[in-house]
């Protein structure tokens, strides 16, 4: 008798065992229920913000919900970054998590708050955008050979412009000036716009920035664009050349953008959102429209943007060992 009901509740025990994994994927087949927020840590208008716009617009189409984009600058990118570690992992809160806040941070800010690599799970790469090297019209150089020249023959003359310490413009000038061993003075601002206007009016001789910001005023003739930072030259401008083919083979520093989740959030969610921004993505008007802006698009699985994501945190903790940058 006894023998019998130990067998029977073990019986039962297993059936419940088994059928857990059928259950979760019952509740994940209910997602999305309710309205999904996707958190841009930094303030309307920049890059992550056009990603998460653009995304987010079809994603509640295609998902049947409503997809809200929430801006919560702050801290370079670590407020909202901090949220969406914090937040429920039922998919319902995600960040659009760009270089800075997922590759750069945890190098750069002591007490983050977060760790980038253990909080949270990459959904999909959305863009990977180049910055622009850019001078003005007058600068006494048209190419990174004759800035190299020019800065070898007066060190410390040369000055280029940041939106900030440790940002992915500084990081990327502070590379270069590694490459051409030349010494550079890097001049930091409290935002892109500021360091546009004293570019504009020749106080600082050159400053990476994004091609949307900048080209416009390359097409006006009031700045020139000596190259620009990815491997490959922009499709929208083909004739800029890029800094590995200038001099520095191997150069890669990007703005890109991505999708992330708090982790332990359910992998059929991650991969249905995975599924669905690449499906975006490769609509005719969203791929011209971020190409527009210099942004390579690709399909990619979570798996590959996860390894792209690791990769780039590891590129840029040794280039702030060899620069000793900060975000102070």
């Amino acid at each position: 008798m006894f023998k019998r009901r130990f067998f029977g509740l073990l019986a039962l025990a297993v059936l419940g065992a088994a059928l857990l994994p059928l259950a979760s994927r019952a509740a994940d087949g209910d997602y999305p229920a309710k309205p999904i927020t996707i958190i841009v840590p930094y303030a309307p208008g920049g890059q992550g913000d056009v990603f998460a716009r653009l995304i987010g617009e079809r994603l509640g189409v295609r998902l049947k919900q409503a997809v809200l984009v929430d801006n919560r600058p702050g801290a370079t990118g670590a407020l909202g970054a901090r949220l969406v570690a914090r937040a429920a992992s039922d998919g319902y809160t995600l960040l659009l998590g760009q270089t800075g806040e997922m590759a750069v941070n945890k190098f750069v800010v002591k007490q983050l708050g977060y760790d980038p690599l253990k909080d949270f799970r990459a959904v999909a790469l959305v863009g990977d955008a180049p910055l622009v090297l850019a001078a003005p019209a007058d600068a006494a150089f048209n190419t990174l050979q004759d800035l190299q020249k020019l800065a070898k023959a007066k060190p410390g003359s040369l000055t280029y412009a940041s939106s900030g310490n440790a940002t992915p413009g500084h990081l990327a000038a502070a590379a270069m000036a590694l490459g051409l061993k030349v010494d550079m003075v890097h001049v930091p601002y409290k935002g892109a716009g500021q360091a546009m206007t004293d570019l504009l009016g020749g106080h600082v001789q050159m400053f990476f920035v994004s091609a949307s910001a900048v080209m416009p005023q390359v097409k006006a003739g009031k700045l020139k664009a000596l190259a620009v930072s990815t491997p490959t030259r922009m499709v929208s401008y083909p004739q800029i050349p890029t800094v590995a083919e200038s001099g520095l083979p191997g150069f890669s520093y990007s703005l890109w953008g991505g999708l992330f989740a708090p982790a332990g959030t359910p992998e059929a969610i991650v991969n249905l959102l995975n599924q669905e921004v690449n499906a975006i993505l490769a609509e005719p008007a969203i791929r011209a429209r971020l190409e527009a802006d210099g942004s390579r698009v690709q399909k990619n699985t979570p798996a590959e943007f996860a390894k792209f994501v690791n990769a780039e945190a590891q590129k840029y903790e040794q280039l702030v060992r060899q620069t000793g940058i900060s975000a102070d």
